[in-house]
């Protein structure tokens, strides 16, 4: 593409400042990275470089013409920028350009020009060895973020019609465009104005991005442990006998410095070999003697030795770090500078890191069997994902869910997630036809904008819950860089569950929740039927029900007589009976025929229970397993999972022969005092409940089915009870129950799996943001300029005065009852004639403002002499005129006092929340929020979310008020701040809703310049 700007010669403007701003890394389509930047004077070899290695086929496509080199002159112009009419930008791998983009303002002759001409030329040009790679496609959303933000709205491309890859970049962008072909070329004009579906695009292709950047690191071809020592122990030592007793299926390496050169040399014909090896592996000084691509490397060294390491890497081509080294952002200001250069240095290669000072990373697929980790013990295969910041409380997960029965797909533990975090593997589970259920343990949330859109998406096709550490701290943990939040917890937590996400409080209840989510289908409903050998455990079950908002029935109680088969015959009919939604089962040890307590019969109980499941016509409804002392049950529910390890057929206790694939050959067999983890196999086929019920989808085939050639498994515990019989192709899996040691906790978790599904079925039809006729938006943002634009503005923001704040409000059809000074009893009087009795006398004191508790409000006065007295007693108790700011408003009809506000968080937005005025309200923190723009839906469920919403809908025989109009205030301030982000802060106080119509009695608002839209700009990674 030829740029009209350059067939002329551009005079050089002054040099503006670096606009450092400008700089961003970014995952391109593939899952590498890139680092996007200006282009300077010193970039001229790395352009002349950069240029010779471009096709002659590209240089044509560029310039229309041969053009084998460039000139002396070409060099200065294309390096030198006034970053205002004329910018460069270039993505740059390994410090060296892959791709240039740069634009040229111009006039409508199409020739040079500078502002107010808002058009420019852009024109791009990418090395064809990384063509494919979506390199151009992110080059032109941050050229167009510039161009926006020097005022140029349209960019102008001229195209050969051979050139398609450049056009479907343009076509695909979603902005407005115009297409003409003149003169041989295509001419194109896009609108660089962003538009849903340019914003839609940009999403997926982040989406895409980085799923693939946490899928280059889930599935290594190859592995090497850097820092792997030459006795057995030590952090990397571990990680490699983890790696190969998992059974990994790709080539594995072991790198230790100390080898010195000469030890594992490759050789001149290109082959590797290793003098040395590190339990039966092969062993280099370095990944660069390898002489083997390398896709994952597990760096467990020194942080000082660290960023050697990491150049090793990347100058030989390895894909992802997961660095386990500590030592970084968690011990101190040094340590934060240490990890800020490693996140640079990694970046700059194009590799993604997970750490540091991270735990490891898991991926049970068959074809992987990936260990990178310090877990001694690879986790059974299954459809959970789990996250975690935390080693410790990864450790503690991966042995609650190993106890409970339970299988991964994948496990991270990202440590100080300096790169890699939470939301990018949301970003890989969302699709991941292997995952059904996502269980995230989270000290910090490092873009809780992101986080909330990316949850909010995955939960609508699967579950997602999360539990928030670091509540009460006041800060992050050590080795987190988050933004900082002024909105309580509690707040956070809302608006999580607003975006679907399951709140929890402990990891118990994470692991709780995540059995019942993947081993059964969501409920239709809040219906539980109850049943069970113990009266006392069912109405303790009953009670549990009631307290977590769940509509039980009676219980039914089999009596302590009851056999297996009872239990059979009793779910079986509750499963089939249509007036409830699940089932809880309660065991309890019986009572043989000679009076003793039989505590054996578990694996009984919980054949006969999945008997009565798989027998069901179809499974619409979860059954969960309440057990007391039940000797067995927990263990026999357990094995039905199918998701235990078990050990392969051949392996010995204590020391035996791990024969993972590496290197293409067999590994030995550990020496002499070298005991090796057990090697758990693929489990047998999991349950076929897993994936489908109410409201959900499969995600696609059951990955725990054993692949072919894989030995089958047993119970590696003694006390697992028998092994399941195999099932063949035409027999369905063995039914998964979980199974809680207390009735409370089980209730707790499908009491969440009843709210989750109801906010499945709901996500169905989210709503809509209403258009208000009335709403004069153009009004509105003329008075905000002119209120920040003033002389008098403070450049951290405006408190508006009354009167512009009901005028204000008033143009988004929100009327404010006026309120009329009162400095003497006579003003107050005069006040109350021009209004009209009767009135209200109120004091505007701040610190008596929203305090009727202490007196400052008189209410009722019908006539003038009530007026003055009331006036005199005010004055006489609180203080003088002056002091208590005293107003007169007419009085309104009675009803119920809300308070509506809307403020704006850095970290996640605008917020709208609602509740009632008064101490007590405040003192029970029963506010409920929304994040901006709210739906009707969303303002409907403001309103009936608080404890108190009965008093609003005719609670002890009261009138109902008027929810429909509270609920189109809520809806037209969420639109004011919506549409006007300079309104950072809106109060209405209070809001008197009566049986019709209601009354604002005193409005606040707050000005202040608008902060950019981070997650409306171009893709980035966070900025390090």
């Amino acid at each position: 593409m030829q740029s009209a700007s350059e067939q002329s010669e551009v005079a050089d403007h002054p040099d503006h400042s670096y606009p450092d701003h400008w700089e961003a890394d970014v995952v391109l389509r593939d899952g590498g990275t890139a680092r996007i930047r200006p282009i300077t004077a010193d970039d001229a070899e790395r352009l002349v470089s950069f240029y010779e290695q471009v096709s002659d086929e590209s240089k044509y496509y560029r310039f229309f013409a041969p053009y084998p080199r460039l000139s002396a002159k070409d060099v200065h112009r294309f390096t030198h920028h006034d970053f205002v009419d004329r910018v460069g930008l270039a993505a740059t791998v390994g410090g060296e350009f892959i791709a240039t983009v740069r634009y040229d303002r111009i006039d409508d002759r199409g020739l040079p020009a500078s502002a107010p001409a808002d058009e420019a030329e852009v024109a791009f040009l990418v090395q064809d060895a990384h063509q494919g790679r979506g390199v151009a496609s992110a080059l032109l959303e941050h050229i167009a973020a510039v161009a926006r933000e020097r005022d140029i709205r349209r960019f102008a491309a001229e195209v050969l019609p051979a050139n398609t890859k450049m056009i479907k970049v343009f076509t695909d962008a979603g902005y407005t465009q115009k297409r003409s072909f003149e003169d041989g070329s295509v001419r194109l004009h896009l609108d660089l104005e962003p538009t849903d579906r340019s914003l839609a695009v940009q999403r997926a292709r982040e989406q895409r991005a980085e799923a693939r950047s946490v899928q280059r690191l889930l599935t290594p071809g190859s592995v090497a442990v850097v820092g792997a020592g030459r006795a057995p122990g030590g952090v990397g030592r571990t990680v490699l006998r983890n790696l190969l007793g998992a059974g990994f299926t790709g080539r594995a390496y072991a790198v230790n410095a100390a080898l010195g050169e000469g030890a594992a040399d490759a050789p001149a014909d290109g082959s590797a070999a290793a003098a040395a090896e590190f339990d039966g592996v092969p062993a280099y000084p370095s990944v660069g003697a390898i002489g083997e691509p390398v896709d994952l490397a597990i760096i467990a060294v020194p942080a000082e030795r660290v960023p050697e390491a990491v150049a090793d890497c990347g100058e030989h081509g390895v894909r992802g770090l997961v660095v386990l080294s500590a030592g970084y952002a968690e011990s101190g200001a040094a340590g934060r500078e240490r990890q800020r250069e490693l996140v640079r240095q990694a970046r700059s290669y194009g590799m993604r890191i997970i750490g540091p000072n991270a735990f490891g990373i898991i991926n049970t697929a068959p074809d992987v069997r990936l260990n990178a980790s310090l877990a001694p013990q690879m986790p059974a295969a299954g459809r959970i994902g789990l996250f975690t910041q935390s080693g410790a409380i990864g450790i503690a997960l991966l042995a609650g869910l190993h106890r409970r029965g339970a299988g991964l797909s994948s496990f991270i533990s990202a440590g100080n997630r300096a790169d890699v975090s939470g939301n990018d593997f949301l970003q890989h589970w969302y699709d991941d036809p292997g995952t059904d259920v996502v269980l995230l343990y989270l000290e910090s949330i490092g873009n809780p904008r992101k986080f909330t859109r990316l949850a909010r998406r995955t939960a609508a096709v699967k579950p997602v819950v999360v539990v928030k550490g670091a509540r009460h701290s006041g800060s992050a943990p050590p080795g987190h860089r988050v933004p900082v939040t002024r909105i309580p917890h509690a707040t956070v937590s809302a608006l999580l569950r607003q975006a679907g996400v399951i709140r929890v409080d402990t990891v118990t209840e994470l692991v709780d929740a995540g059995l019942l989510l993947a081993a059964q289908p969501l409920p239709a409903g809040p219906r539980v039927a109850i049943l069970g050998n113990s009266e006392s455990l069912g109405l303790l079950t009953y009670d549990a029900c009631l307290t977590e908002g769940l509509r039980p029935l009676r219980p039914l109680d089999l009596t302590t007589s009851a056999v297996p088969a009872d239990f059979r015959d009793a779910l079986a009919a509750a499963l089939a009976d249509e007036t409830s939604d699940a089932v809880v089962v309660n065991a309890i040890p019986w009572v043989g025929e000679n009076g003793a307590t039989e505590f054996g019969d578990g694996e009984v109980l919980a054949a006969a229970l999945r008997e009565a499941v798989a027998s069901a016509p179809a499974p619409t409804k979860p059954v969960v397993v309440v057990h007391v002392e039940m000797g067995g049950l927990a263990e026999a529910l357990a094995v039905a999972t199918s998701t235990r390890p078990g050990r392969a057929a051949g392996a010995v206790t204590g020391l035996r022969a791990a024969t993972p694939r590496t290197h293409g050959r067999t590994v030995a067999s550990a020496g002499a005092g070298e005991a090796l983890p057990p090697t758990p196999e693929r489990a047998a086929p999991g349950s076929g409940r897993a994936s489908n019920g109410p409201g959900r989808t499969p995600t696609g085939p059951d990955r725990a089915d054993a692949g072919p050639g894989e030995p089958s498994t047993a119970p590696d515990r003694a006390d697992a009870g028998p092994a399941e019989p195999s099932t063949g192709p035409d027999q369905a899996p063995p039914t998964t129950l979980p199974a809680y040691p207390a009735a409370e906790r089980a209730v707790r978790a499908l009491a969440e799996a009843v709210r989750y599904g109801q906010w499945r079925r709901q996500a169905a039809e989210p709503g809509r943001v209403p258009a208000y006729e009335d709403i004069d938006e153009v009004g509105a943002a003329a008075l905000i300029e002119r209120v920040l634009g003033g002389a008098e503005a403070d450049a951290r923001g405006v408190t508006l005065g009354a009167e512009q704040a009901g005028e204000l409000l008033a143009r988004y059809g929100i009327a404010v009852l006026p309120t009329l000074p009162a400095p003497t009893p006579d003003a107050a009087v005069a006040a109350a004639g021009r209004l009209g009795y009767p009135v209200a006398l109120k004091t505007t004191a701040p610190h008596l403002r929203h305090r009727p508790d202490l007196g400052g409000v008189r209410l009722d006065l019908a006539t003038e002499q009530q007026l003055r007295t009331a006036y005199a007693e005010l004055t006489e108790v609180l203080g003088k005129p002056e002091e208590l700011q005293p107003v007169v408003q007419a009085m309104v009809p009675r009803g119920v006092d809300t308070v509506v506000r809307s403020a704006i968080d850095p970290a996640v937005g605008a917020v709208l929340s609602f509740g009632l005025s008064g101490a007590a309200s405040e003192l029970l923190g029963d506010v409920a929020h929304r994040l901006v723009p709210a739906t009707d839906r969303d303002a409907a469920e403001l309103i009936r979310s608080l404890r108190t919403a009965p008093l609003l809908f005719g609670w002890r025989g009261s009138a109902p008020v008027d929810t429909p109009a509270l609920e189109e205030v809520l809806l037209r301030v969420s639109r004011l701040v919506d549409d006007h982000p300079e309104v950072v802060a809106v109060s209405l106080e209070p809001v008197v809703v009566a049986p019709r119509g209601l009354s604002v009695l005193g409005a606040t608002v707050r000005l202040a310049p608008a902060s950019p839209r981070t997650d409306l700009g171009p893709r980035s990674l966070p900025n390090y």
